[in-house]
């Protein structure tokens, strides 16, 4: 999958908040995602994040100045 910094995903499942949408910060081997619901930011390796993505939004309004 071309994942890039700044697209959104959208997840099977949710995060315990609730979420069901991740922001790409970091792309790699693994992925730093932070949720939209709560601002938690975390990396997780990049076969279990591929596994559950739903769909893919390639957002370049996202700004990752807010995001910090």
């Amino acid at each position: 999958m071309n994942i890039k910094a700044n697209n959104i995903l959208e997840m099977k499942k949710p995060h315990p908040c609730g979420s069901k949408r991740m922001i790409v910060l970091r792309a790699g081997a693994d992925f730093k995602l932070k949720c939209e619901g709560c601002g938690r930011e975390f990396m997780s390796p990049r076969s279990k994040i591929e596994k559950n993505i739903k769909r893919v939004e390639a957002d370049g309004s996202v700004s990752l100045k807010g995001l910090q």
